[in-house]
């Protein structure tokens, strides 16, 4: 199967994606943002939508909106009149029915939707690629830069202000790294599933080991695995090559349970 040009790039794409989100996914179940990265997800639409529409590209519109999502979400949320879960589903419901509302005025509309919503890795190109790498290395290096940071502020946010850390500013970065990981993402497994490749991976870690740093390489490799095996599962089984890549995650999640549960009980 990869002897396929096209096959390789999507290789290439799995296990970098796979790799960004279980490094990210750590800080998401850690700091239980789960909800957020969902919110974040589905709000993409709106911007992919408007790339359409207008003749621009989608990821990129869709980057910058999710960008704009994530800061919106952080700023209404220093609210104390209203909560964060409630200020997540105000952006992700507007966001989503904006995105809907602009696919449908294009015609032949609902391939588009559907391919942003679900993937298409296999029609990935060398360009998109190399900017998927790029962008993948940038992500990876704000979070490695930052992480005794997040990892204290995960923990303590005063303490972590206490100690000079500037808390607000971190925690918009952590949202906009997400965003970005969320649009990247798009093009593996769609805007609607990505969010499971920012949790499961880093599930199943968590369930693994309790050193943190262990935990943020077993949830890279989870992740990474998780891309090739359910890559090579759907082109030997005709499936969604996305839902096929986190069908696999999610067993290796619930078999990772039963192995915990098995192991309390002897």
């Amino acid at each position: 199967m990869f002897d396929f040009a096209f096959m390789q790039r999507a290789l290439a794409a799995a296990v970098l994606v796979g790799l960004l989100c279980g490094i990210l996914g750590f800080f998401v179940v850690l700091r239980r943002l789960a909800f957020i990265g969902v919110g974040i997800s589905h709000s993409a639409i709106g911007g992919v939508a408007i790339g359409i529409l207008a003749g621009w590209n989608p990821l990129l519109t869709g980057a910058f909106f999710a960008v704009a999502v994530a800061l919106g979400i952080a700023l209404v949320s220093q609210s104390d009149r209203i909560s964060e879960d409630t200020v997540i589903g105000v952006f992700f419901s507007g966001s989503m029915a904006l995105g809907i509302v602009l696919f449908s005025m294009k015609s032949g509309y609902q391939q588009d939707l559907f391919s942003y919503l679900f993937g298409n890795v296999l029609a990935i190109s060398t360009g998109e690629l190399v900017a998927l790498a790029c962008a993948s290395a940038a992500i990876m290096a704000g979070i490695v830069l930052t992480f005794k940071e997040h990892l204290l502020i995960a923990f303590d946010e005063e303490v972590a202000s206490a100690y000079g850390h500037k808390v607000v500013a971190l925690n918009v970065l952590l949202l906009v790294l997400l965003a970005l990981t969320v649009v990247i993402g798009v093009r593996l497994v769609g805007l609607l599933l990505i969010q499971a490749l920012l949790v499961v991976p880093a599930a199943v870690a968590a369930l693994c080991v309790m050193n943190f740093r262990w935990q943020v390489l077993l949830s890279a490799l989870v992740g990474s695995v998780s891309g090739v095996a359910g890559l090579v599962l759907a082109y030997q089984l005709d499936i969604a090559a996305g839902g096929a890549i986190v069908l696999v995650a999610v067993a290796l999640f619930f078999m990772t349970l039963l192995a915990r549960l098995l192991s309390r009980g002897d």
